[in-house]
């Protein structure tokens, strides 16, 4: 992971999962959130589904922002979900 540890940003990331399923979620500090998922003490869809990779993350400045987010993006079918990572606001 190269993204910094800012407890001021919130992350909206998204994870490959070993089956190829991808799981979205939100975080403060993504490298431990990460982490956390990695060693089966994440959320409990990936604890039945391990990750493979972090795919990506985007920084937003609050919760609020970053849980709106995490709703948008897990509406979008699976194709358009990384492409939400790149796009700018």
């Amino acid at each position: 992971m190269t993204e910094p540890c800012n407890e001021n940003l919130w992350y909206l990331y998204l994870i490959e999962c070993r089956d190829g399923s991808l799981y979205a979620g939100i975080t403060n500090n993504l490298t431990a959130r990460y982490q956390a998922h990695a060693e089966g003490r994440g959320a409990r869809y990936t604890r039945s589904h391990p990750p493979l990779r972090l795919i990506g993350a985007r920084p937003y400045d609050s919760r609020a922002a970053a849980s709106r987010a995490e709703w948008e993006i897990k509406q979008l079918p699976r194709h358009k979900k990384i492409g939400y990572l790149q796009q700018d606001d």
